[in-house]
């Protein structure tokens, strides 16, 4: 009558199962490639104001040096943002609220410590409640400087951008770059 149809029957945890396929579409060369370069270029801190570098920062998102042009957009919540920005001194009271910022934020999740107070503490260096946000959390970035300038903010965050392009490797695979070359040497000589 008719041919018999197989039929797949799946057994044990479907959502590592659906967990495994989603990762591994995720990682095919293209959705891949794309993928980093959002992960790139979709830097939403979440700014943790504990002194004067507040200000710069403020002075960093205003329209005079326009950080959305690198993908930079200030949000107020942790949940949605992938970069905290330490800005100043942090106490150990502030620390605890720190971790927890941290743990609510998804992954991949990076930190930048701002001005000389987050770097090594500053003028509280000898304080008994001042923490460096380095014995916290995994810092990728220090911006120094009392307060740090606008453009020292920018150039750390380019400079977590190549962070991230180094890790995540998003560049073109060793195959495609000989055909590119040898396409410009033909235009070159007039083939």
């Amino acid at each position: 009558m008719g041919q018999k149809k197989e039929r797949v029957i799946l057994l044990g945890n479907l959502e590592n199962a659906v967990r495994k396929v989603g990762t591994r579409l995720a990682d095919m060369r293209p959705i891949r490639n794309i993928r980093n370069w959002g992960i790139t270029f979709s830097l939403w801190p979440v700014p943790l104001t504990t002194a004067c570098c507040g200000a710069e920062f403020a002075a960093t998102m205003s329209p005079r040096f326009d950080m959305e042009r690198l993908g930079v957009l200030p949000m107020a919540s942790s949940r949605q943002t992938n970069v905290l920005i330490i800005e100043g001194t942090l106490t150990r009271k502030m620390a605890k609220a720190v971790k927890i910022i941290y743990r609510q934020m998804p992954e991949p999740k990076f930190v930048i410590a701002m001005g000389s107070c987050a770097a090594d503490g500053g003028i509280f260096w000898n304080s008994y409640n001042i923490v460096r946000p380095k014995d916290v959390l995994p810092v990728d970035v220090f911006i120094p400087g009392c307060p740090p300038r606008p453009e020292a903010v920018i150039r750390a965050i380019m400079q977590l951008q190549d962070k991230i392009k180094r890790k995540l490797k998003y560049r073109m695979d060793a195959k495609e770059r000989p055909r590119k070359r040898a396409r410009r040497q033909r235009v070159s000589r007039g083939v």
